[in-house]
């Protein structure tokens, strides 16, 4: 089996602009972020779409149907919300200021920056430390995060078959880390911006990533 997947994050949201932890709490768009998604309608209104997937919280659902709105072939797409298509929940620091988490999290390796984290220990590590610094032990470590993103992408394989192409919504630290995965040769340091398109090709065992960040034609 070989699926084409395109692969977006959705558009900016009120915890974007604020620079908030945005993992499984949620936010409305913004008004950039409603053209973020519009823009990505329309690069990818030719795609003949079987199917379309997005994770179950708001902002993501609400970028798949801006996206699916401006497509050519949106009366005959299927769509699907997937809690596991989430991105990586952060427990106690759900909601609080980006830099003020990084901070806390990273003094258990005197690193106390998000840029410094990453570049120094990667995004899987980089989850064991959030985990591990949470006050309630709620965060998901590295290997939480995994099985559950795992869980729905074979739940995307058991409905889609050979030869589709497929819209898929997402999150930022979510698609990087699928792209850190499976091409870390793209990962260049940076999330995925919102609205950005990756494209990906997913079969029985395995997910090439063809590009990854794309704000150009698709």
């Amino acid at each position: 089996m070989k699926v084409t997947a395109y692969l977006v994050r959705h558009g900016q949201t009120y915890m974007n602009l604020y620079n908030k932890v945005q993992g499984w709490i949620d936010s409305p768009l913004t008004k950039k972020g409603l053209e973020d998604a519009d823009n990505a309608g329309e690069r990818l209104k030719d795609i003949n779409f079987d199917a379309a997937f997005s994770s179950d919280s708001g902002r993501a659902i609400q970028t798949a149907h801006h996206i699916l709105q401006a497509n050519n072939n949106n009366i005959n797409i299927i769509s699907y919300q997937f809690p596991e298509l989430r991105e990586q929940f952060h427990g106690y620091f759900e909601g609080e200021n980006l830099e003020q988490m990084w901070q806390f999290v990273g003094e258990q390796v005197k690193t106390t920056s998000e840029a410094g984290v990453l570049k120094n220990f990667g995004l899987e590590k980089a989850r064991d430390l959030i985990a591990k610094a949470d006050l309630y032990n709620n965060a998901e470590d590295n290997k939480t995060f995994w099985k559950r993103v795992d869980r729905g992408i074979d739940r995307i394989r058991k409905n889609t078959k050979d030869g589709d192409k497929i819209l898929i919504v997402s999150h930022g630290m979510t698609i990087r880390s699928i792209v850190d995965r499976y091409n870390p040769a793209l990962d260049i340091g940076e999330p995925a911006k919102n609205g950005s398109i990756t494209k990906l090709i997913i079969t029985d065992k395995d997910i090439k990533v063809e590009y990854f960040n794309n704000l150009g034609k698709v």
